[in-house]
């Protein structure tokens, strides 16, 4: 997989923080410059160890799935992308007024927040891809987005987030249709 590939994916993970980061900027109850950082660190974090995880995990599942492995990175992917862009529609509910100065809250939603990253980490061990770069690219994505996401929320509102959800779960479907595509043509 290139690394624009890599990228392109980090960008799709990174939407439902960017949604998260723009909702604390709105309603920002901390200090302007210590709380999106903090946010922006932690989010980045678990975006550099939750794909690390799964991708370990799917190392391990690969002996017995590598028949069909290019058909559960698709339907990985397919899925993340699929429930980004259906959550839009059900009108998911944003947090409002988000105190980037609890703890417990910025862990949560870090938590959240990449429990996508960890799936498509399972997808980057069953296609056996080098995980490095790969994490370090989704991490330093997810760190920009959030710190970004603040200062946009900060300034502009929350009118955007869901036009860049759906565009994220877009990107992630095609994602998961090229790699599909590779194996199979």
């Amino acid at each position: 997989m290139s690394l624009f590939s890599v990228f392109l994916i980090a960008l799709g993970l990174s939407v439902d923080g960017l949604a998260v980061s723009v909702s604390s900027g709105v309603c920002l109850k901390c200090n302007r410059l210590a709380g999106p950082l903090k946010l922006a660190a932690i989010m980045g974090f678990f975006h550099f160890a939750m794909p690390l995880i799964g991708w370990l995990a799917g190392k391990e599942f690969k002996p017995l799935i590598e028949t069909f492995d290019h058909w559960v990175a698709f339907l990985l992917l397919a899925f993340i992308g699929g429930k980004m862009i259906f959550e839009v529609f059900v009108g998911k509910e944003e947090s409002r007024g988000i105190n980037l100065n609890n703890n417990m809250t910025v862990l949560g939603l870090s938590l959240a927040t990449s429990i996508d990253a960890l799936i498509v980490g399972v997808s980057f061990g069953l296609l056996e891809m080098p995980i490095i770069i790969p994490v370090l690219i989704t991490g330093g994505v997810m760190f920009a987005v959030s710190a970004i996401g603040c200062w946009l929320g900060n300034k502009m509102g929350n009118r955007f987030n869901t036009g860049f959800e759906i565009f994220g779960g877009i990107v992630l479907i095609g994602l998961g249709l090229k790699i599909f595509l590779e194996h199979t043509i």
